[in-house]
């Protein structure tokens, strides 16, 4: 029921989301990601996927079972989960892409004195692991939470054209009690356990 659930998701998500910024240079030949490498806590085998949307403007990351937590019932090292994908994209001969925008998502329950953060940055294979994004999230909080990051154009950085490099895509969770009622439990999600899909990236394509 769940599977069916995040289909459906998907497909709406997909029809209302796949609005390509430059749909002229978009490529009508089919893309496809292979996933080289996943590791992380927040990522254990098998709980991440990557999907392509059909028009080639977007993909996402779903993962099912991304969870940082603190408090009451808690292991010792569950208040931070972390995500590393290497992912190989597969573009039609005579284009190149970049990441123009990209959404994060998922719930938190945090308590009153207690703490959550996200980070993430993605860049290619070779470059340095710079620009990370950080978001802070401040209880009493029990709610969806949402986070968009928007790259103009003359900003995108290009994936290099006739080179095989691969797309980092690293992200973290972190939650910390702080004063909160040690007897109380706070957690930060990113997964789609409520049936949503939480993770799109949105390309912009240009010709070589």
């Amino acid at each position: 029921m769940r599977k069916a659930t995040a289909a459906a998701a998907l497909a709406v998500l997909f029809t209302l989301s796949s609005a390509p910024a430059h749909a002229e240079t978009t490529p009508s030949d089919r893309v496809t990601i292979d996933v080289v490498t996943v590791n992380g806590s927040g990522c254990k085998q098998g709980t991440a996927e990557v999907i392509v949307s059909s028009d080639n403007t977007s993909f996402w990351v779903i993962y099912s079972d991304y969870l940082a937590q603190a408090g009451k019932g808690a292991g010792a090292t569950d208040f931070r989960k972390n995500c590393q994908l290497n992912l190989q994209i597969n573009t039609p001969q005579g284009f190149t892409y970049g990441i123009a925008q990209a959404t994060y998502a998922g719930f938190a329950h945090l308590e009153r004195g207690a703490t959550g953060n996200q980070w993430v940055n993605y860049y290619f294979q070779g470059q340095s692991a710079n620009n990370v994004k950080k978001h802070a999230f401040t209880g009493p909080f029990d709610d969806n939470w949402s986070i968009t990051h928007k790259t103009e154009f003359a900003d995108i950085v290009w994936a290099p054209c006739g080179e095989k490099r691969n797309l980092n895509v690293n992200s973290a969770l972190r939650v910390d009690k702080g004063s909160a009622d040690a007897n109380t439990n706070s957690f930060m999600t990113m997964d789609y356990t409520r049936g949503e899909v939480r993770t799109l990236f949105h390309f912009s394509w240009k010709r070589c």
